[in-house]
């Protein structure tokens, strides 16, 4: 994937800092848990857009609902315990069903757990690539929507539920457990987590914009729909 730099940057940038100029005139607030520096705990993250870092390439190994050939992807970074996660999680839903029926958006989830302010979330997400293990990619969105619907959050959901999540979804219990008891997916779960720091991730959700062309425009914390559907109209009437 190319960087930001260059022509496709400069004539995104306007559109886009109209709309973020938007949120700050208005007074509205974008929530997003962020990575602990010392005992700061969660923060809200700033209106300026971070740099997009080094990612690793979309690929059949990723965790995508949509159109692989979207001229718009979006991956986000996510963590299952936190709260702006679980609100941008319905956003994404919507925006998938407003987008996906043309193939002209494509999502993509990765995972990036927060141990220090979620320590269930690894385990959690671990559980989610059990899931994709015995019933595949469509399973694995089935899990996550049930976790996001039924966690109150910030490390409340009991762990007890995950092999129930399973059998309710129809995957089968004994192989669900054995999986998640394996500790198989930590690995990748932690991959991810390195993915989303060399991206720029510093809190959740994070997610980016990917056109066609590669250029990569940063979605920082739970951005409300209208924000996310802005960004991706100017995006889509760039590349056409």
């Amino acid at each position: 994937m190319e960087n930001m730099e260059g022509p496709k940057q400069s004539s995104l940038a306007v559109p886009i800092a109209i709309v973020i100029a938007g949120i700050i005139v208005g007074g509205a607030i974008i929530f997003g848990n962020k990575i602990p520096v010392g005992n700061q705990g969660a923060e809200k993250p700033t209106a300026k857009p971070a740099e997009v870092g080094e990612m690793r390439p979309i690929s059949s190994s990723d965790h995508m609902l949509g159109n692989p050939s979207a001229p718009v992807v979006i991956v986000e970074y996510s963590d299952t315990e936190c709260p702006f996660c679980k609100v941008f999680h319905r956003t994404m839903k919507i925006i998938l069903n407003d987008y996906g029926k043309t193939g002209s958006v494509a999502w993509v989830y990765r995972h990036f757990p927060i141990p220090e302010l979620h320590p269930k979330a690894k385990h959690e997400a671990e559980a989610t690539e059990c899931a994709w293990e015995i019933g595949g990619n469509t399973k694995f969105f089935e899990y996550l929507d049930r976790i996001f619907t039924i966690t109150p959050s910030n490390n409340g959901l009991d762990p007890a539920e995950l092999p129930v999540i399973a059998e309710e979804i129809g995957l089968d219990k004994a192989k669900f457990n054995a999986c998640l008891a394996s500790g198989k997916y930590a690995a990748k779960i932690e991959n991810d987590v390195a993915d989303a720091l060399k991206a720029g991730a510093r809190g959740t959700p994070h997610s980016i914009i990917i056109t066609k062309d590669g250029t990569k425009i940063p979605i920082e914390g739970a951005q409300p729909y209208e924000i996310v559907k802005a960004m991706i109209d100017s995006a889509l009437a760039e590349i056409k």
